[in-house]
């Protein structure tokens, strides 16, 4: 019925190819293992494999209705199923048979239990006859997600499959012969198992297996099988248009050619300038096929832009699985197409239903729960939405997920999650209702973090992240609160946010420190998290992560870094705190690589007195121009006024003064004496100076270039050297720029210079240049108050580093207000 005999390739598993003859004997061979068993029922537990389809199409060989499950489902989940459903026969593979031997004791009965990779190869060349089937008799019981809960069975008959496979390999059609599958997906779900595998076997075509969902595996499986079809979720695209669009915003020529490509419209030239991405998908892509959820517009739109036709498709495991689907060159981005031939939608209250030969018989074992999505024939699909004036579908959102504020405003929290994650700091975002206003659990992208340089995460999140978004939004849809946290937001395995867990997730974000918790027991996590407890002055847990929970700033970092080296005689590096994440794994790292145990104290004193090579800047005579214009166009453009100048001591000196805009190192500078001026240096991130001519100025203007959050250490020591030739060096304590004005804690990597060398620390209130030019401004603004004031020299005599950061922090303060 479903498979036709063949000698043409059906199946490819890496370097395996299975001819469609050899399918049906592989089935013919696996059913013989049952045919005397009878089974009503057989069940599906393991990973994508050539087996996984042999024992599908055994189960309907032998009249049996197949019931698969996901195999990296835990042993609680799969005993639920199998106590529901009670199937006979279980096909496992072997690296999941030890689960479902659990499972099966936990579910407190005795089926037959038949590990696929077992059984070995046929030993006859007969095939498989399919019985005749009743148009209603089942032949899946596909277990719903759980996105809301506990999960239900879908019974799917013959009726409702072929519904779907007439629609797409015959009416359409979709599928055909010559087409090559990518199966990517778990074939537990209906969407891939249909899609990927049901469809393009009865099509006649060939299906391909990826290895795995590394990248590397899918685009060699692209490339080597001449893939034409790819089916997938909207997350999975959403993640390849990121890669794509970020190499495009790298070059310049390519920006270009994406907006003329946008402007132009026109698939073919799309497919000719954008020849190397669709090159890297093999080169054969006719069709990206998209469901189980909304595909954004956005990414729609870019992948139309790149040459590439996404179909996507709305329904659900109720609708085996297609209500609507895109037609070929009827491409309506934002919208999953038009009814498949056989259906019939419409919108009862806002409500999405549908009616056809494609809906299911019902819940198994539960009519009253049937009954409420199944009314008069109509399936209620519980999503929002539309028909325009063409036919074509568009879903607003989820009934039971719209958040319904006091106010009475409805939002999409989809909306809201896909624009928090259009930010390059954050990996995915999930959002809820709290005391009725929204909160977001948001994930970073640490990846993103590191090459950025940012030390503080709170300081990035609440205002490049929550703040940025919360500008660009109706005021009914601001972010109110947020949870940073450190693990994936949890997911069906089609990646469909199990939204029900946020708030639970949220609380448990919240930082409190259980006695009862179990800490591992080995001596490399004890000294780590003793050294961390006294650092940070807290409790440490074993899961708590370095960034995100203990906050560890740059200089936070560098300390932890010279403490690992030190103590366990291993070469810590920036990059590795993305590879041990947490003070557990970090813990584990050095119990594998340790050279040596040896708990040993910070010693600022000894890193700062290391030698290294530093060739200060020149001075040139240009130093001076550019001083003298400045002072000038400042006293011009502002009303600009300075004072105190007379506290600044003899002697090398360390000036601090608090960042308010782009401008705060020449408002004071200019205000320096000439003989000062010219032995004062300045530091500058290097990302601030990313090319050959600004490190040429920059090296005749008393300006040191150093990448102050990834080489902490060595910029110290750059500092400290310049320090002990008797110059002078103007920091920034709070290490950014205010971004609404008010003065930022003070960082104490300026406080260590002056203890360890004994110089004093001249603090400096600049008030005003906020508001003359705000973080974000490109013009300043006009004839507005700069004060500049030099204050009473701090001398750090005995104090702590933190004493000192805070007389420092507290001087300013009183001025600035």
């Amino acid at each position: 019925m479903f498979i036709s005999t063949s000698d043409r390739t059906a199946i490819v598993n890496g370097n395996e190819k299975i001819s469609y003859n050899t399918l049906l004997m592989n089935i013919s061979h696996f059913s013989s293992l049952i045919k005397d068993l009878n089974p009503d029922k057989i069940a599906i537990f393991s990973e994508n494999r050539p087996e996984w389809i042999y024992a599908l199409y055994t189960g309907w060989a032998n009249n049996s209705a197949v019931v698969p499950i996901d195999y990296l489902s835990t042993a609680d989940e799969t005993a639920y199923i199998l106590k529901d459903s009670k199937p006979e026969i279980i096909f496992t593979s072997s690296e999941c048979e030890r689960t479902i031997q659990e499972s099966v004791q936990l579910a407190d009965y005795d089926p037959e239990i038949i590990v696929m990779d077992k059984i070995g190869s046929p030993v006859n060349d007969a095939t498989i006859n399919f019985p005749e089937f009743e148009d209603e008799k089942t032949l899946l019981i596909i277990y719903t997600s759980g996105t809301t809960g506990s999960p239900k069975g879908v019974m799917l008959t013959k009726q409702n499959i072929l519904a779907n496979l007439f629609a797409v390999a015959r009416d359409l059609p979709i599928y055909t012969p010559d087409d090559r599958m990518l199966v990517l997906l778990p074939l537990h779900h209906i969407f891939p198992l249909l899609g990927s595998v049901v469809a393009p076997l009865y099509a006649g075509g060939l299906i391909a297996i990826a290895p795995s969902m590394a990248s590397e595996d899918i685009i060699n499986t692209l490339q080597d099988n001449k893939i034409t079809l790819m089916l997938g979720v909207p997350r999975l695209y959403a993640i390849i248009r990121k890669g794509i669009k970020d190499k495009i915003k790298k070059n310049t020529v390519a920006r270009i050619l994406f907006k003329l490509a946008r402007v132009i419209n026109s698939r073919s030239f799309s497919r000719k300038v954008f020849a190397k991405v669709h090159d890297r998908f093999g080169g054969h892509v006719k069709h990206m096929i998209c469901g189980g959820a909304a595909l954004d517009v956005n990414v729609g739109e870019d992948f139309k832009t790149l040459g590439f036709e996404v179909l996507e498709g709305f329904g659900m495991t109720e609708a085996a699985p297609m209500i609507t689907f895109t037609r070929p060159g009827r491409v309506k981005v934002g919208s999953p197409g038009e009814p498949l031939p056989a259906n019939e939608i419409k919108i009862m209250d806002g409500e999405i239903c549908a009616k056809g030969p494609n809906i299911m018989k019902g819940y198994y074992n539960r009519p009253e729960e049937t009954a409420q999505v199944l009314i008069d024939g109509w399936l209620h699909t519980g999503d929002l939405g539309y028909i325009d004036e063409d036919g074509f579908l568009f879903v607003t959102g989820r009934k039971k997920e719209i958040i319904v504020l006091s106010n009475g405003k409805n939002i999409n929290p989809e909306e809201i999650e896909f624009k928090l994650g259009e930010n390059d700091l954050v990996a995915e975002a999930g959002v809820f209702m709290k005391d009725d206003h929204l909160h977001a659990v948001i994930v970073p992208d640490f990846s993103a973090i590191h090459q950025k340089g940012i030390s503080n995460l709170e300081e990035a999140f609440k205002w490049n992240v929550v703040d940025s978004f919360n500008k660009k939004v109706s005021s009914y849809k601001k972010v109110a609160e947020y949870s940073i946290v450190n693990n994936p937001l949890p997911r069906t395995r089609l990646s469909k946010l199990k939204r029900f867990m946020l708030p639970d997730l949220a609380a448990e974000s919240e930082r409190d420190y259980d006695e009862n918790i179990d800490l591992p027991d080995f001596e490399e996590y004890s000294l780590l998290a003793g050294f961390l407890s006294e650092q940070k002055s807290m409790n440490v847990r074993p899961q708590d992560h370095v960034e995100i929970d203990l906050g560890l700033d740059s200089l936070d970092k560098v300390t932890l870094q010279v403490f690992v080296n030190n103590s366990f005689g291993i070469d810590f590096k920036d990059e590795d705190f993305a590879k041990f994440p947490t003070v557990e794994k970090l813990a584990e790292h050095i119990q594998q690589t340790k050279t040596k145990t040896v708990v040993e104290e910070i010693n600022w004193g000894d890193i700062l007195k290391e030698k290294i090579n530093l060739k200060l800047p020149q001075s040139w005579l240009t130093f001076s121009i550019f001083k003298m214009v400045s002072k000038f166009f400042f006293r011009l453009y502002f009303r600009y006024k300075v004072e105190g100048q007379k506290k600044l001591p003899e002697g090398p000196i360390i000036i601090a003064p608090n960042h308010q805009s782009f401008f705060d190192a020449l408002f004071v500078s200019i205000s320096l004496k000439e003989k000062l001026f010219r032995k004062t240096y300045f530091y500058a991130k290097e990302k601030h100076v990313g090319n050959k001519f600004l490190k040429f100025l920059a090296d005749k203007h008393n300006i040191i270039v150093m990448d102050i959050n990834k080489e902490l250490k060595q910029s110290l020591q750059k500092m400290a050297a310049v320090l002990k030739t008797g110059k002078n060096i103007i920091i920034f304590p709070e290490g950014t720029r205010s971004i609404d004005g008010k003065l930022g804690k003070y960082k104490k990597t300026f406080a260590i210079l002056s203890r360890e060398l004994n110089i004093p620390i001249v603090p400096v209130s600049i008030s005003g240049a906020y508001k003359a030019l705000p973080k974000g401004s490109l013009i300043p603004r006009p004839f507005k108050k700069i004060h500049v004031k030099f204050l009473e020299p701090v001398y750090p005599g005995d104090r702590s580093y933190d004493s000192i950061a805070d007389i420092v922090m507290s001087k300013v303060s009183t001025e600035v207000g």
